[in-house]
């Protein structure tokens, strides 16, 4: 088998598919969450503790004397806290998929088990009238 050949049999497989189509979805809810935490979330929080953009946030280092031409060097922990939240955001959310497919999953495996495990229904006796009448017929042959 060329090597063309076992590319294209790995790139087609059901689960890899999967996985990139799972990549894509990932990618455009993190954006999602990334301008949910941007310009939903952030600014009214920033605004209730003094009108703070956490974006902006930021310590700036002081000037190398090597270099004084050169802008000031900044460590950004604004941004820094808002890459966060986005993360805690994404991983709340999968918590919350992952819990529900398996809630899913367990209740399918649970409703499989009981219906292997379930006796299967008696059959019918007869009824009263079926029985007062064979044993009419037993006394009619005495």
């Amino acid at each position: 088998m060329g090597f063309i050949q076992e590319f294209k049999d790995f790139a087609m497989r059901g689960n890899v598919l999967d996985m990139a189509v799972g990549v894509i979805i990932g990618g455009a809810f993190g954006k999602i969450v990334s301008s949910l935490v941007d310009d939903v979330i952030m600014p009214p929080i920033g605004w209730l503790i003094g009108g703070i953009k956490f974006s902006d946030l930021a310590v700036k280092l002081p000037v190398n004397p090597l270099t004084p031409d050169q802008d000031p060097v900044t460590i950004n922990y604004g941004q820094f806290l808002q890459t966060t939240l986005d993360f805690l955001i994404v991983a709340f959310c999968i918590f919350l998929l992952i819990k529900g497919i398996n809630k899913l999953s367990n209740l399918k495996k649970k409703e499989e088990a009981e219906a292997k495990t379930a006796e299967p229904a008696a059959p019918a006796g007869p009824t009263q009238e079926e029985l007062l009448a064979e044993i009419r017929d037993l006394l009619k042959q005495k």
